[in-house]
């Protein structure tokens, strides 16, 4: 029997087939963050319940903690101390791992998981957060779920899963310089629509994925979700096999060479079955950014804001006049004209190093233009110091920026800190949604590159204009 690297995951995993197509999973990985773990530690410690192998349960401070220098439990969320406070005894009474305010495991959930080899090649991992998928990007079964369920989680290490339709998307071809695994997942969506993978698991395959570093497959699969899939997974290769070996929740020694023995065989059997197949020629794939309020709402960074009265689809024709009224865009006008007032570094999309190091060979030596808002957040303590240390942090300052400590920040408007209404803002993040950022903020979706690129321009800008004049 040829099987797809999800069918083996799941097998593993199986601890009993419920009927009609559900299966109670067993969950190798529990991380949870204050936003949200809170309310589930809390709902286990009201009902009488214990936490089962704690040791395996990590906890985060991220969503909704201040990201400016000399922060402290205080957060500009109304009620969001409390938060932060109540998540921190719910954890040590429960006796999981911590990584608080002042650890240097502290970071965004989702950049904290692979980093510390929390997330693994095969595992099961579960998160009450929607971007858990990110960590498909190294071949874990993971996803986001809700705080009941991470409240079942926690007391039985198990959850009754539904089993998904599968899907393979496979990317061929070769990347241009200044396109990225942000302007593959944009145009994937783009081109098959917001809801394009409901109801499906996503294999991302092809030589252009293979081609990927390992964190820009964490990008990849981070906006599986913003497809609509339940979630995404990339097979491990010898890229991975190297990024997980030494850190500190991974194996070593004679149990890391069984367990890379053991990953090397999750991959798809030749003529493994999928319900649905995507083919993309990545060689002609341009930088893309959002022009809407959807992910879907994206185009090449050298086209036009479409025309909704050429959508045939009337759904569709009235989601595109509202976005374009919102985000203040007539169709027609090229993206390349289009003034921006800010422009934001981070999120669990793309605030890793490689992130920052791409925005930075970009930023250096240059400043951003008049008037330009300029924000970096690194996605965990670890990578600022690790920016830091390679004199990052001094582009970004030099350059204009400033210089956060890590956390969710403004990825959202839930922290208490946004943009202005009718501010437009060009953004690493993956989500552009009405006043995601802020009430009235306008969004726009663009990769590390063409952020940095755009906040020298002061307006929306192709990355490839600026290193071609170097």
């Amino acid at each position: 029997m040829t099987l797809s690297i999800i069918d083996k995951i799941w097998r593993e995993h199986g601890v009993a087939d419920l009927g009609d197509g559900t299966s109670l999973l067993y969950i190798d990985r529990i991380f949870l963050h204050e936003r949200t773990g809170s309310v589930a530690l809390k709902g286990l410690q009201a009902a009488g319940r214990r936490v089962r192998n704690p040791e395996l349960v990590f906890c985060t401070m991220d969503h909704i903690v201040d990201t400016l220098p000399g922060r402290t439990d205080q957060t500009r969320m109304p009620g969001g101390t409390a938060f932060i406070t109540e998540t921190r005894a719910a954890a040590h009474a429960a006796g999981i791992n911590l990584f608080d305010l002042g650890d240097e495991r502290q970071g965004i959930v989702h950049v904290v998981s692979p980093e510390q080899g929390i997330a693994l090649p095969g595992v099961t991992l579960v998160c009450p957060d929607s971007h858990t998928c990110t960590l498909g990007g190294i071949g874990a079964l993971a996803w986001g779920i809700g705080s009941t369920e991470a409240e079942h989680a926690l007391a039985t290490r198990t959850l009754a899963v539904r089993r998904p339709k599968s899907m393979r998307v496979s990317f061929d071809g070769t990347l241009a310089p200044g396109v990225t695994a942000k302007d593959m997942i944009l145009w994937l969506i783009a081109a098959h629509s917001a809801a394009g993978g409901v109801g499906y698991v996503i294999e991302f395959a092809g030589s252009a994925v293979r081609a990927l570093t390992v964190e820009a497959r964490l990008t990849l699969c981070n906006m599986a979700v913003e497809f609509g899939a339940w979630t995404g997974i990339i097979a491990p290769d010898d890229k991975v096999f190297d990024y997980v070996r030494g850190r500190p929740w991974a194996p070593s020694g004679a149990r890391l060479d069984a367990a890379i023995a053991h990953w090397r065989t999750l991959v798809s059997d030749p003529g493994a079955r999928f319900d649905r197949e995507i083919a993309i020629d990545c060689d002609r794939l341009a930088p893309q950014v959002t022009w809407g309020t959807s992910p879907q709402d994206a185009t090449a960074i050298d086209g036009s804001v479409p025309d909704p009265a050429a959508e045939t689809d009337p759904n569709r024709r009235k989601s595109m006049e509202r976005a374009l009224d919102y985000m203040g865009l007539s169709a027609g006008t090229n993206l390349g004209d289009v003034r921006i007032d800010a422009a934001f570094i981070g999120s669990c999309t793309n605030s890793r190093l490689s992130d920052l190091r791409a925005a930075a060979a970009i930023l250096k030596g240059r400043t951003v233009a008049p008037g330009i808002k300029a924000i970096c957040v690194p996605g965990s303590t670890q990578v600022k110091q690790a920016a830091e240390r390679e004199g990052l942090d001094r582009v970004f300052r030099d350059a204009g920026f400033e210089w956060r400590e890590s956390g969710c920040s403004m990825c959202f408007n839930a922290g208490g800190e946004g943009f202005g209404a009718k501010e437009r803002v060009i953004s690493t993040t993956n989500r552009n949604f009405e006043n995601r950022q802020g009430p009235g903020t306008r969004t726009h979706l663009a990769s590390p590159l063409t952020v940095a690129a755009s906040a020298l321009a002061g307006r929306i800008a192709d990355a490839r204009e600026v290193t071609e004049r170097r």
